[in-house]
């Protein structure tokens, strides 16, 4: 069954209450992550035909006295709680996490995504000869936006799409129409994740609309994405990771990083839709957000060349392995800290315990 992943810090917002009045009989479970700050309990009733049984809300307490090894060494105030709903939905069998934040409304186009989200069909497929940055708002807007994370100096780069699949697994997928792709990514209208610099200049309400074809990245393909509403299946389950020890408005960014690179090793690539989902914002300083931003805009292009470099095992038994060799570089290059490291090895012994080696299949 599908599981749907957020973490929140405020009682049901109206964007959780839309998502939940998608969820009618029994379609999805809701699974909420809190944190010290926030409800003592999640109150979803009066939505018709969303049953209390759905919903699983997991206060601190609830947290701390898991068997999740993770749970107590994972910061509090920080978005890395929400790695606990990641793992209790992986306990209770999902078979797709859709995470999301308390922010962001389905629209009409998230619900059609779940009538196909086991393999649906692609046909345009970005392709480059070596590592290079993709802005892919490109393919879903002619103005001027970029997403979070993108690197400055590659604002203005072109994004060359071909009609050609290149690689070995997308030619073997010629025939069926269909292209393996564990990690898929739905844009946000309304307020989309774009970076304070771009809100601070250019700040508007925005829409790319439900419409145009969607986008696979190759291996060799860099684009930041974020936890605002991804799919994630079984295979990759353990590259859901949220690190701690980083900046706030990094951490999924840079999440996103080691996931496109691990997925590169398994020959295939992140897809992106058009929008899913419209994001109501809560309310930010973009002043802030810009400081929490600057290790990203400073440390982008290293944290890529520093993946690049990491030689990984191409099985898919190996996705663990590999994440955990992705971040003892990083660590190793003085991006992370060394207090990572347990925080992630504790990840992995409780993703093993979750789901055993269905998460590398």
């Amino acid at each position: 069954m599908l599981h749907i992943v957020i973490t929140t810090i405020q009682n049901p917002t109206p964007s959780v209450l839309r998502l939940a009045s998608f969820l009618k009989n029994g379609k999805a479970q809701l699974v909420v992550a809190g944190d010290t700050k926030g409800p003592a309990e999640f109150d979803l009733g009066g939505i018709d035909g969303f049953s209390d049984r759905q919903l699983e809300f997991l206060d601190i307490e609830s947290q701390l006295n898991s068997d999740f090894r993770v749970a107590p060494l994972l910061p509090t105030k920080h978005y890395c709680r929400k790695n606990i709903g990641y793992l209790a939905a992986m306990r209770s069998n999902a078979s797709c996490i859709y995470e999301t934040d308390d922010d962001n409304a389905p629209l009409e186009s998230w619900a059609a995504r779940q009538e196909w989200i086991d393999q649906p069909r692609f046909v345009s497929t970005p392709r480059s000869e070596r590592p290079i940055w993709i802005n892919v708002y490109k393919h879903f807007s002619a103005d001027l936006i970029w997403p979070r994370g993108l690197p400055l100096d590659q604002i203005r780069e072109p994004s060359v799409v071909s009609d050609a699949p290149s690689s070995a697994l997308n030619r073997a997928a010629r025939e069926s129409g269909k292209l393996w792709a564990p990690i898929q990514q739905g844009l946000a209208d309304g307020a989309p994740d774009v970076d304070a610099i771009w809100r601070l200049v250019l700040d508007r309400e925005f829409e790319f609309g439900s419409g145009g074809q969607s986008v696979m990245l190759t291996p060799g393909q860099w684009c930041p994405f974020n936890t605002q509403s991804t799919w994630w299946w079984p295979a990759v389950y353990p590259l859901l990771y949220v690190p701690s020890y980083c900046s706030f408005r990094m951490c999924d960014i840079w999440k996103s990083f080691v996931a496109q690179r691990c997925l590169w090793e398994l020959g295939t690539g992140v897809v992106f839709h058009a929008s899913e989902v419209v994001q109501e914002r809560n309310p930010h300083n973009l002043t802030r957000d810009f400081q929490d931003e600057i290790p990203g805009y400073l440390q982008n292009h290293e944290f890529a060349t520093v993946l690049e470099s990491v030689d990984l095992d191409c099985k898919q038994t190996s996705v663990g392995s590999n994440l955990r060799a992705c971040y003892a570089a990083l660590i190793a290059a003085n991006i992370f800290p060394e207090k990572e490291m347990p925080l992630i090895d504790a990840w992995l012994e409780d993703v093993a315990s979750a789901v055993g080696s269905q998460a590398c299949r």
